[in-house]
């Protein structure tokens, strides 16, 4: 098969299940090298995080060349919203599209926590909240949404 073969455009439901398949591998990659670099970090935080920086950025250009051409490749609710806004998105299909979103990285979270053999669903015991919690979100939402219309063009 030629490398120049025509592609038609995916179905709606097609579009929904990359969705959905790509946040679960998205969240899978973000959790299990999570889970990893701590194993293998030997109580080094800062070697921790440089692994799962490095696998989450590997992972997350791959699944945006896997599932670019058939969705999109959000993997985000703001990044659908901000698609939706541009016209890239009709807006009777953001809900749907959202909701495969969040199951979707539920289910990657629920996957990675089985393959390292940790409890499928726990709570943190972390504390997430406050002003500086919600500025650290929205600068790094900002920021994604400033590459992705930058990276577009």
């Amino acid at each position: 098969m030629s490398g120049d073969a025509v592609v038609a455009p995916a179905s709606p439901g097609r579009r929904v299940a990359a969705e959905a398949v790509g946040s679960a591998l998205l969240a899978a990659t973000v959790v299990g090298s999570g889970i990893m670099g701590e194993r293998l970090a030997g109580g080094n935080a800062a070697i921790a995080l440089l692994a799962n920086a490095l696998a989450t950025g590997a992972g997350l250009v791959a699944l945006i060349l896997a599932f670019g051409p058939i969705s999109g490749a959000h993997f985000n609710p703001v990044v659908t919203c901000n698609a939706a806004l541009r016209g890239g998105v009709r807006w009777r299909r953001v809900p749907g599209v959202v909701v495969a979103q969040v199951a979707g990285a539920l289910a990657g979270a629920v996957v990675a926590h089985g393959m390292f053999g940790e409890p499928l669903i726990t709570f943190s015991t972390h504390v997430r909240s406050g002003f500086g919690q919600c500025l650290g979100e929205f600068v790094a939402t900002f920021g994604l949404i400033v590459v992705i219309d930058g990276c577009s063009r």
